[in-house]
């Protein structure tokens, strides 16, 4: 099974809660062997950032690793 998160932009609060709590969540997929992948159509330098975000949001080190990767879509050609 996967599950794709599909975002408009990085940064934008909802977005942020919503990875957040699947980050958090991240290890009981993993246990039922569901792969997680995000698409957001900024850069992958704006989402090394965003992950930043998201780990502060979740109370965890600002690293720029999240359980789970984020595809760029800047073409806009996947979304």
């Amino acid at each position: 099974w996967g599950i794709l998160f599909s975002h408009p932009r990085d940064f934008t609060p909802v977005c942020t809660t919503e990875l957040g709590r699947a980050a958090k969540l991240a290890p009981e997929f993993s246990k039922r062997n569901v792969k997680m992948i995000a698409l957001s159509i900024d850069s992958v330098p704006d989402h090394l950032s965003w992950s930043k975000d998201i780990n502060a949001y979740n109370g965890e080190q600002a690293g720029e690793k999240l359980p789970f990767p984020i595809i760029a879509d800047a073409n806009r050609e996947l979304a």
